[in-house]
Parts: C-alpha cells; sequence; structure tokens
C-alpha cells in the first residue's frame, strides 16, 4: 500500500525513465518521491519548452517521456504537444485540474481541459482517484507506444494533483519496461499478403521506396537497403526518417514532398509504383499529392491499419511492423532480374544536382551562406551524434544539404512548431548523455525558448546550438518581396527582426558562447563546441538572401 505520490513516483522509475520535466507548481511529492528514486526533475521556464524537452527525450530513447503542469498551465502544456502528435512521439502529460464541484462556476484560472488535449492525444482522461491511477497509467502507455505512437494525457483531481497524491494505491508502484518498448507488438502480414505485394514490386520495372518515421521507430534501416537492393529501387525518405539510411548510398535520393530538393520529386514522379514504409502519405512528403500523383500504384506497410490506403486509392496495404514485414518481403522477393536504368537515371541525376550544390557548399561569400554552414556541419557531426532541426527553413536545409552517416548518426526534426527545436535538443541530450546533440535552428525559431539557455546551465546540459542568424524569417522573404511587388511600403516589417548576437545572449546566461561571422570559422568553431563538455551556442551570421532548395513539381496538364 502508498499514497498516490509514491505510487506514482514509483511506476515512473520502474520504466527506467531518467528525467521528467515540469513547470511549478504542480505534483510537487511526486517530485520529491522521484529524487528518491534516483529520477532527475528538469524544471523549464514554459510548458510549451517542457513538453518539447519530454517529446526530444521520447524520440531519441524510443520510449514514452512524461511531462507535468498544475492547472493553469494545462493550456500550455497542451498546445506543446501539437509536435508529437504530428511526429509520432509518445509523451505522456500529466496536469492537475480543480474538482467537480468548482466546474462551470468561474473558477479562478480554470477552464476545461479535455477538449483542449482532443486533437492532439490517443488517450485523455481524468484520475479522480489514486485507486483509478495504476489502471489509467497502464492505459495510456498502452495506447502512447500501439500503432502509431503518439501522446496521452491524465488529468489528476487537485490543481497540483494533490487529491490523488494523498489518496491511497493497494498494490505495488511497478510498470516495469515491457509497456515502454516501441515498437511493443511486431505483427506481420499473412503469406497471401505477402506474395501479392511481392508479385505487385517484381512486376512492376520503376519501383521506388519513400520510408518514414514508421520505418525509423521500426529500425528498419537495413531492411529498406536490402529490398531497394533486390528491387534496384530509388529509396526516399520523409523529412524525420533522413537518418534512416546512409544520404550518399547510391540509391538514397533524398527527401520528397514540398521539403525536398528537385531530385527526389521527379524521380518519384517516374515511378510506376510506389512503396511507402512507415510512412504517411501526407501533403509534405507528396508534394500536396503530386508526387507521386494520386493514380499511382502503392504498395503500403505500416503498423497502423487506418493509414492504409488513407491518400492513394490504388493501394496494396499491407498491416505490420515495417521490420518484421519487409523481412518477409525480401524473402518473397528473392533475387530476381531487374532492369538497372531506373536506378542508374536517379544516381545520375541525384549527382548532378549534387554537382551544382558543390560551389556554394564551398561558397566563401559573406555574409555566410547557409549552403556552406550545413557542409560544415556534415562535416564535423561525430559519427554518433543527434542532429535535431526546427520546422521551415531549418528543415529544408538540413534535410537538402546536410548528410548523415545511416549508421550511428540520429536526425529529429520540429514536425512543425516553430522554436520546437531547442528545449527538444535538451531533452535529446538527457536521453543519449555520451552521445553529442547538436541543434540547428534559425534566429526566428530561438527567439521562442532562449531562456531554456538557463535550464542548460542549471542541469549542466552540454548541447551545441547552432543558429542560423539571417536576422528574418528567411522561409518568408520571396512570397512576402513577390506580394509586395511595386507597391510602396516597408515589407522588412514583415519578416525582419534584430540583429541580435546571440552569443553574447548566451554568455549573458551563463553559457559559452561563439560568433562566427566569416565561413573559415565555422568549422573550428564547430569543433571547439563539440570539444567541450558544457553547453555552447554557436552564433552563424548568414545571408537572409540565400534560398533554400526549392522542390520540383510536375506541370499541370
Amino acid at each position: 500500500m502508498a499514497t498516490g505520490s509514491e505510487w506514482l513516483a514509483g511506476a515512473i522509475a520502474s520504466t527506467g525513465t531518467t528525467h521528467v520535466f515540469f513547470i511549478e507548481a504542480v505534483l510537487r511529492r511526486t517530485l520529491i518521491a522521484l529524487e528518491e528514486l534516483g529520477v532527475q526533475r528538469v524544471l523549464g521556464h514554459s510548458e510549451k519548452a517542457v513538453a518539447y524537452m519530454a517529446d526530444g527525450y521520447a524520440r531519441v530513447a524510443g520510449q514514452p517521456a512524461f511531462c507535468f503542469a498544475q492547472s493553469v498551465g494545462a493550456a500550455n502544456l497542451a498546445a506543446g504537444l501539437q509536435d508529437a502528435w504530428l511526429g509520432r512521439s509518445p509523451v505522456v502529460a500529466l496536469t492537475g485540474r480543480k474538482g467537480p464541484i468548482l466546474q462551470h462556476r468561474n473558477a479562478y484560472q480554470e477552464i476545461a481541459h479535455a477538449p483542449l488535449y482532443a486533437p492532439v492525444t490517443k488517450f485523455n482522461t481524468d484520475v479522480e482517484t489514486a485507486a483509478d491511477l495504476p489502471r489509467l497509467l497502464r492505459t495510456a502507455l498502452r495506447a502512447a507506444t500501439s500503432g502509431t505512437p503518439r501522446p496521452v494525457h491524465l488529468d489528476l483531481r487537485g490543481v497540483q494533483g494533490e487529491v490523488v497524491e494523498t489518496g491511497i494505491v493497494e498494490e505495488a508502484a511497478e510498470i516495469g519496461r515491457g509497456v515502454m518498448r516501441m515498437p511493443p507488438h511486431r505483427p506481420v502480414p499473412s503469406d497471401g499478403e505477402i506474395e501479392r505485394a511481392a508479385a505487385a514490386l517484381c512486376g512492376a520495372t520503376k519501383v521506388v521506396i519513400i520510408a518514414g518515421e514508421g520505418a525509423l521507430a521500426s529500425r528498419a534501416g537495413a531492411e529498406v537497403l536490402a529490398l531497394a537492393e533486390a528491387l534496384a529501387a530509388p529509396v526516399a525518405t520523409s523529412l524525420g526518417a533522413r537518418a534512416l539510411v546512409p544520404s550518399r548510398h547510391m540509391l538514397c535520393v533524398g527527401v520528397p514532398g514540398s521539403y525536398s530538393a528537385p531530385p527526389a520529386n521527379r524521380i518519384v514522379d517516374r515511378a510506376d509504383l510506389v512503396l511507402f514504409v512507415g510512412c504517411d502519405t501526407g501533403d509534405q512528403v507528396t508534394n500536396t499529392w503530386r508526387t507521386p500523383a494520386l493514380d499511382t500504384p502503392v504498395v503500403q506497410i505500416d503498423l497502423d491499419p487506418e493509414e492504409l490506403g488513407r491518400s492513394y486509392k490504388n493501394t496494396l496495404g499491407l498491416m505490420g511492423d515495417p521490420r518484421a514485414t519487409l523481412a518477409k518481403l525480401i524473402a518473397a522477393v528473392g533475387k530476381p532480374q531487374r532492369d538497372r536504368g531506373y536506378a542508374d537515371w536517379a544516381a545520375r541525376l541525384v549527382a548532378a544536382w549534387r554537382a551544382e550544390m558543390a560551389p556554394l557548399l564551398a561558397s566563401e561569400a559573406t555574409p555566410i551562406r547557409t549552403e556552406r554552414l550545413c557542409a560544415e556541419i556534415t562535416a564535423a557531426l561525430p559519427e554518433d551524434a543527434i542532429l535535431l532541426a526546427d520546422t521551415g527553413y531549418s528543415g529544408i536545409w538540413t534535410g537538402t544539404c546536410v548528410d548523415l552517416n545511416g549508421a550511428g548518426q540520429t536526425y529529429q526534426r520540429a514536425a512543425g512548431s516553430l522554436g520546437w527545436s531547442y528545449p527538444a535538443s535538451l531533452g535529446a541530450k538527457l536521453a543519449a548523455p555520451k552521445r553529442k546533440v547538436v541543434c540547428f535552428s534559425g534566429d526566428g525559431a530561438f527567439y521562442y525558448h532562449m531562456g531554456e539557455l538557463e535550464t542548460a546551465r542549471r542541469c549542466g546540459i552540454a548541447t551545441v546550438t547552432v543558429i542560423n542568424n539571417n536576422s528574418g524569417f528567411g522561409q518568408c522573404v520571396p512570397e512576402v518581396i513577390q506580394l509586395q511587388g511595386n507597391k510602396p511600403g516597408k515589407p522588412e516589417q514583415i519578416m525582419r527582426f534584430g540583429p541580435t548576437d546571440f552569443a553574447a545572449v548566451a554568455r549573458s546566461f551563463g553559457v559559452h558562447g561563439i560568433r562566427v561571422e566569416q565561413p573559415g570559422e565555422i568549422g573550428p568553431a564547430l569543433r571547439r563546441a563539440l570539444a567541450m563538455d558544457e553547453p555552447v551556442v554557436v552564433d552563424v551570421v548568414t545571408d537572409i538572401d540565400s534560398p533554400a532548395p526549392e522542390p520540383w513539381a510536375p506541370k499541370e496538364a
């Protein structure tokens, strides 16, 4: 028998979780008990930031992560779960809630929580008593890790969750690591379904594979490449799955869709069959369903049956774990005689684009071109580094101009929330303390949560944060200028800010800051930062007028 706080702390500790993320004031009794059990408490400066920290921890650890907020912070915490939802990340959010007698009576700081969490969680429920906690936490963890991993939410009675904390739980404080494993199950399709898919793949002349975050979570990189080599099929990956295969592999064609360099979409467009592996078929990865076109024949592997055929009507769906399903497909396909014309053409297309980009990657121009910054990051990244990128241009730059080894390196990207990368990088580092963690952020994104520099210093979280500092929203420049046209006015008010010396800002927080203004300074600054065992900000002054690569799209009929 234990109090609710003792049980919750013991259950969290039993999962192997090393850190929890929170904003005061919530679950104080639980937090005190967690310290006694060796779990570190990370106090952040905003609810969104601690949600992003938990998200980064969960993605790198491959298991659920926990974040807490009191009743008044519940709305902000919910907003922070949007990226975890879109990025398929199993974050467990715990909030406090005033009791029923205070609901619907204009209670101070209280609004309904359930509607806020409904769009961003798979499981979202109230916890009225301590006795309910074991059952509901286990249910939440199963939901978070099964099928498509996504956030869950438990709303504990009491502004700080204190009603549940002070109640009594009869059972032992044990959850265990089994419910935290991702994926928890590895089902496979029937032999008949595998045979039909193998026949479709072997019957197509030009097959392209598009692998996504589901393949990454399943750790299916070797299987993706084995099937690609058997079929002479080029391999593209969603932005979030960039680290699945080596970006310099002869069959790798990069990221397709709207955050793409030109070759990938051209290659996907020419395919006569597309194999999606653990990849949603949303607008970003398909360039708004133009590459591949909506009438393209598709074979789709996904652990979540709801994803099968969601966007493409000519879909042969295989419900199963990507790695296990690919293993069966590889055996069924065997070693067929394949025409390599399509794969060779794709490789030439990628090589020509790389040759075109080479002068920009080596540019000595000032302000610094972002292509040169990306090339220096590629050269400096350790073999087992973790690279996190923000959304917008940060995602496009790292998705097209930074090479990854497809083996020890990890890549995580914001699924759409500007400002995600810096707090997420802190969580990632705590999940993998022995690995170097590099955050790539634009200055517009870094402004959101730069107060977490204090958290990094206080908690000793030794990340390297590279700021692509162009004093504005670079992604917005072309469209704003086009819309302004010849009209008089000040378009810079829409997209420009700063300039700010973020190295000086970092130093004001007690964090090491390095300012870079010349291309030749980038490499030494990165190597110096990576050699330090403390948080470092590398502030790189770049050219806002150097646009990121633009995606190719077929001409409209």
